[in-house]
């Protein structure tokens, strides 16, 4: 018999038991939200912001440079390029690099054979800067 109420209680239980609709109902204003979040969710936003706008401002950027400026600089870097094939055919010809001493303006060029491949040792003798590339055999 107690087995019996016990499983009538529970049976009972089950069919009483009470439920509720769940709703959602946004925080930020923008997705429906109550409007007097929007101060605490920008004053939120701005206290996690790891950015400072001073350093960050490309419009400003975007702003110095026109049209104009931009499209002599890219004539100008085309020229100095065609310009520079050009003396880098008349001193090396078509083939490949052979080794010796070069000079191009302030740019003074050593190539070697080494057992690595072909060194070239670049010299900027204005500035004294050097750099070094290694061609693999």
């Amino acid at each position: 018999m107690k087995t019996f109420i016990i499983i009538l209680t529970f049976i009972a239980g089950i069919f009483s038991g009470k439920s509720q609709q769940l709703i959602y109902k946004p925080i930020n204003p923008a997705f429906g939200g109550d409007t007097f979040n929007y101060q605490w969710l920008l004053s939120s936003a701005n206290a996690q912001n790891q950015f400072d706008e001073k350093n960050n401002d490309f419009s400003s950027l975007l702003d110095n440079v026109n049209s104009l400026d931009s499209f002599s600089q890219s004539l100008n870097r085309q020229i100095l390029s065609e310009l520079s094939r050009k003396l880098f055919e008349d001193q090396f010809g078509e083939g490949s690099l052979k080794p010796g001493n070069y000079l191009f303006g302030s740019l003074y060029l050593q190539i070697t054979t080494t057992a690595q491949g072909l060194l070239i040792n670049i010299l900027d003798t204005s500035s004294g800067d050097q750099s070094e590339i290694v061609i693999p055999k």
